[in-house]
């Protein structure tokens, strides 16, 4: 008889055959939308062959692509590199130095 063990990974991440996360969201969605885009082709009368050929190629870069981001990045790195890029590289402040002293003077007084 088989035993199935009920909530075995409580806490982890998503994973299937390795992709964790939002990886595993960009490949179905991907998958997906080529999908239809070749069914919709594939109505619209384009010859079958380059409907397969067409199918194949961008479904296959698109799992190299993933499979490659998920190594690279790891399980949140699209997320911190997102944040990076928002994250601004330097502080701009256009006061002069004497206006920062004479308010931590005022402050100190006090």
């Amino acid at each position: 008889m088989n035993t199935y063990y009920i909530n075995k990974g409580i806490g982890r991440t998503v994973e299937f055959k390795g992709l964790k996360a939002q990886y595993l969201f960009i490949f179905a969605g991907g998958l997906l939308g080529i999908l239809v885009f070749i069914m919709i082709m594939y109505m619209a009368g384009v010859n079958t062959y380059i409907c397969l050929l067409l199918g194949g190629t961008t479904s296959g870069l698109l799992i190299w692509k993933t499979f490659s981001l998920n190594r690279k990045y790891g399980e949140h790195g699209l997320m911190k590199l997102g944040a990076k890029k928002k994250h601004p590289q330097y502080i701009i402040s256009r006061k002069s130095i004497y206006r920062y002293l004479k308010s931590n003077v005022k402050n100190a007084a006090s």
